[in-house]
């Protein structure tokens, strides 16, 4: 007797398996129902024109197609080769991408190419897009704002001692070949936090207490402290007036500045070794710790994101990766407060 089998063989199982996908819940179906690709590819196409071959050649894929694989790869942290891959494997990326039906998937050159073709200014253009469409549907800076920093880690970098010296004087070692100082890293710095050493970079951001979207962000070097980016990512068009920062952050002058312009201070009071906080400091840190420690919720999901660690060389390519995550980290937060029903007002 022929033993049972549950499998079922179909012609059209691929079209079951799409509509047990919607069922579950496709979160890439719901990002593009509340994001108009389109226009944040016009954008794109503004800011970095596609260049024109007078001589033909093989035509482009569309310009919304690309965006809409930059938003997968960053969402997962994907690299291009794993990028491509999962292009050809997973049926809700193709579906994404528009690419269900097509023979031809754009592969690692390709998705590489166009990175360089946008470059800082197209990655600034999609995340400027997608904030005017978050506030077009209502959700505007609200209830204050935070101010915080958050190291993003690099491969590290393995030199000599010899080597460290030149390259801190500024200076390249000359038996370094052409190959080599491509895979060399020089923009990135380390620095210590909670007692540990990372190398990478900086993003600072401003997040809104209400949404917790980010509306500014600024980046840089792991070096560079984390008060120097304030007034960079300082945002004017909250409807609230109170700032919130950690201890990192204060100084005489910035509260001064704060209370002129009409400002409410709530940045977290520093001790000193010889002047401890007062018990009246400590309770209002502990107040103002409970609205700050929201902008840590933001961090979590970006690490939930594949992480925070950045496969890029140099300022330039890590500050397309940084905009990029603050830019997906919008879109992811956009899904979540359709689904929870939280209604702009």
């Amino acid at each position: 007797m022929k033993p049972r089998n549950a499998i079922k063989n179909d012609l059209f199982a691929a079209d079951h398996h799409r509509q047990k996908i919607d069922r579950l819940g496709d979160p890439l179906a719901e990002i593009e129902q509340h994001i108009n690709f389109a226009a944040l590819a016009a954008e794109v196409d503004r800011v970095a024109p596609r260049a024109v071959s007078p001589q033909g050649g093989r035509p482009p894929f569309p310009t919304e197609t690309m965006v809409r694989i930059l938003v997968l790869k960053r969402l997962y942290n994907l690299s291009d080769e794993q990028m491509e891959y999962q292009l050809l494997d997973r049926m809700s990326y193709q579906r994404f991408c528009g690419l269900g039906h097509a023979v031809n998937i754009p592969d690692r050159t390709t998705i590489w190419t166009f990175e360089n073709r946008i470059g800082e200014a197209g990655a600034h253009a999609l995340f400027d897009g997608v904030s005017a469409q978050l506030l077009k549907q209502g959700y505007i800076a609200r209830g204050g704002q935070i101010i915080d920093a958050t190291l993003v880690p690099a491969p590290r970098q393995h030199n000599s001692r010899g080597e460290k010296e030149l390259l801190d004087q500024g200076a390249t070692p000359a038996d370094w070949k052409p190959a080599k100082r491509r895979q060399k890293d020089q923009d990135a710095t380390w620095t210590k936090k909670h007692g540990k050493s990372c190398f990478g970079y900086k993003l600072s951001v401003n997040v809104d207490a209400k949404y917790k979207l980010i509306r500014k962000f600024e980046t840089d070097t792991a070096s560079t402290h984390d008060s120097q980016h304030f007034d960079n990512v300082f945002d004017t068009g909250n409807t609230s007036r109170d700032v919130y920062a950690d201890r990192g952050y204060p100084s005489e002058a910035r509260e001064a500045q704060l209370v002129q312009d009409g400002f409410r201070n709530r940045i977290q009071r520093k001790g000193h070794v010889n002047k401890p906080l007062s018990e009246c400091q400590q309770q209002r840190n502990r107040r103002i710790a409970k609205v700050r420690a929201r902008v840590e919720h933001v961090f979590a999901t970006i690490e939930q994101m594949g992480g925070k660690l950045i496969r890029t060389i140099g300022q330039a390519r890590a500050n397309f990766a940084l905009t990029m995550m603050a830019t997906c980290y919008n879109l992811k937060r956009l899904v979540f407060l359709r689904k929870a029903k939280i209604v702009a007002f």
